[in-house]
């Protein structure tokens, strides 16, 4: 049923109210009238009738006869009626009702003779009163009123008592609670709101939660990857302060140097990591042409694939297109994806960057020839720190942030970012924005 508004409902309330009771009312005496047939209505009707044909055939000069008078009373007193004569003037010359009776003017007998008004009788019929139809009203006003305070109870105080509880279990840190619907929109829109209230303090406290949880997992990873060439640089500079051959000194120096860079990378990834959270305030979309963007990205890493020996190609269709997009955000997110890609590839391999242009969006892929990703890393392979993922490993030169960085780059343009294992081997991440 759809809701109504609580004005209309006391309407609706106030209309039961006042017509069940008299609908009630005349219900009995229309079961008299029209379902039994010998009833007292019927008796009563045909003894008017009686008396109706008596005084018609009786002649007017009779009705003041008191004989007469008498023996018309008896009828009248069998039907419980009444009636009153009038002569050729309209004056009331004789009255009779039954005793007791409450009766109103039902019936009117006019006799005429050659044309001259000779005289006027008004026949009164009882009124229909009854102790059950007293009842029948009484108990339905009685009824009403209960059926519209059990009605107000369930759609109005009981949804309100529900929310009652539900905040009182709110404040108590319970947030899983149902309310009863309610057929009163004031008391519906409540409902929702409150529903809707519930539903995103859940939702804040989940992600607050998570959000506690990838903290915690953040500050340990950043400890373990910043203690390992933590260790290592002071292991190798201990050596060289204590040692004297130039040789091994230069090869700490170059081992020195090397963990100095993961460190520096290490920093630096989790800056960016850092400064994708609120990603939002980062983001600087303009107008830039996607082509020309992916084309200089990819020859910056044209230097790097030559040195490992790997085969960097670019396909793009040969119309540009611009898009709205940060154009910083984008270099670092596709860099990422081709750094990646350059760190699994062994040398001789493939790697190929492919854009095309579709309707509304920029659909792009990274492939390579590498070992691919195992299949029990592929849904966790944009997770930060995944515990999983090779790309930690130092000898990798990998810190297990810059997919992350990545898909959350893409996202923040309407898009994203997936990984799959090519079937002839090598991983695949596809890519679009819009």
């Amino acid at each position: 049923m759809k809701p109504l508004r609580i004005r209309q409902w006391m309407v609706i309330g106030m209309l039961i109210v006042l017509i069940l009771p008299r609908l009630s009312y005349e219900i009995p005496g229309l079961f008299d009238r029209y379902v039994l047939e010998n009833s007292k209505y019927s008796r009563q009707q045909t003894a008017m009738n009686d008396l109706m044909r008596e005084v018609g055939e009786s002649d007017v000069a009779r009705w003041s006869d008191p004989a007469w008078q008498a023996g018309i009373e008896k009828t009248i007193a069998a039907s419980h009626s009444g009636i009153v004569l009038f002569d050729t003037d309209g004056h009331e010359y004789y009255r009779f009702n039954s005793s007791g009776s409450k009766s109103t003017a039902e019936r009117e007998l006019i006799v005429m003779e050659q044309g001259q008004l000779r005289g006027k009788a008004l026949f009164y019929a009882p009124k229909q009163t009854s102790e059950l139809a007293t009842a029948f009203a009484i108990f339905a006003g009685i009824f009403a009123i209960l059926f519209i305070g059990f009605q107000m109870g369930r759609v109005v105080v009981k949804p309100l008592e529900a929310m009652s509880a539900a905040a009182r279990r709110i404040a108590d840190g319970d947030l899983d609670f149902e309310l009863p619907a309610s057929t009163v929109m004031e008391v519906t829109d409540v409902r929702a709101a409150f529903q809707a209230m519930g539903k995103g303090l859940q939702e804040s406290l989940i992600r607050q939660s998570e959000l506690e949880e990838e903290r915690r997992f953040f500050i340990s990873s950043i400890a373990h990857d910043l203690r390992t060439p933590l260790f290592a640089l002071r292991g190798f500079l201990t050596r060289l302060e204590r040692g004297d051959n130039p040789e091994k000194a230069a090869r700490y120096a170059a081992i020195c140097s090397k963990k100095a860079d993961q460190l520096e990378r290490l920093v630096s990834d989790l800056f960016s990591y850092g400064q994708m959270s609120s990603l939002e305030q980062l983001l600087r979309p303009l107008p830039l042409d996607i082509g020309s963007l992916f084309e200089d990205i990819v020859a910056d890493f044209l230097p790097q694939a030559r040195d490992k020996n790997i085969n960097l190609t670019y396909e793009a269709p040969l119309e540009n297109r611009e898009l709205q997009g940060d154009a910083h955000l984008l270099r670092r997110a596709i860099g990422n994806l081709i750094d990646n890609a350059l760190r699994y590839t062994p040398a001789n391999g493939n790697i190929t960057i492919r854009l095309r242009m579709e309707k509304t969006r920029a659909h792009f892929t990274v492939e390579d020839s590498g070992p691919g990703i195992p299949d029990q890393q592929l849904s966790h392979i944009f997770d930060a720190f995944y515990r999983g993922d090779d790309s930690r490993n130092p000898a990798n030169g990998g810190t297990g942030l810059g997919l992350t960085i990545a898909r959350r780059i893409i996202r923040a343009h309407n898009g994203d970012l997936i990984a799959e294992n090519h079937s002839q081997g090598g991983a695949i991440f596809t890519g679009w924005i819009k």
